[in-house]
């Protein structure tokens, strides 16, 4: 990956990355790895979540009871956890998902003037 790339990417906020994790386990059970890859993808690969971030917010999910974890076998034939959403991890979602836009459009209000008073 050249610096570049790296410039552009945005390392995640603890409660934003419980939020795309809850999201991402809408898709379905995953293994730990195949979380960080959809959430990559699906940001065109501006959000970047490191096995650090990751695997704790895992675990913090399952002592709240809003993910579950099963043993499996991963696609390459390795033994893997999967994580599967629970229902109350979905309500969470739902709420968390309410949460995360009211802030997005408030810092969006309070940005907007910054953006017209550079049109001056």
């Amino acid at each position: 990956m050249s610096t570049r790339d790296q410039d552009e990417r945005i390392e995640l906020l603890q409660g934003t990355l419980d939020l795309l994790i809850l999201r991402t386990l809408l898709l379905g059970p995953m293994h730990g790895h195949a979380i960080a890859k959809a959430i990559e993808f699906r940001s065109d690969e501006v959000l970047q979540v490191e096995q650090g971030s990751l695997y704790p917010a895992l675990h913090r999910l399952i002592k709240r009871r809003w993910i579950s974890a099963e043993e499996g076998t991963s696609e390459n034939n390795r033994r893997a956890k999967f994580y599967g959403l629970t229902a109350k991890g979905r309500k969470q979602l739902t709420l968390q998902t309410s949460k995360w836009e009211k802030l997005a459009g408030a810092i969006a209000q309070i940005l907007k003037p910054a953006e017209q008073e550079g049109k001056s």
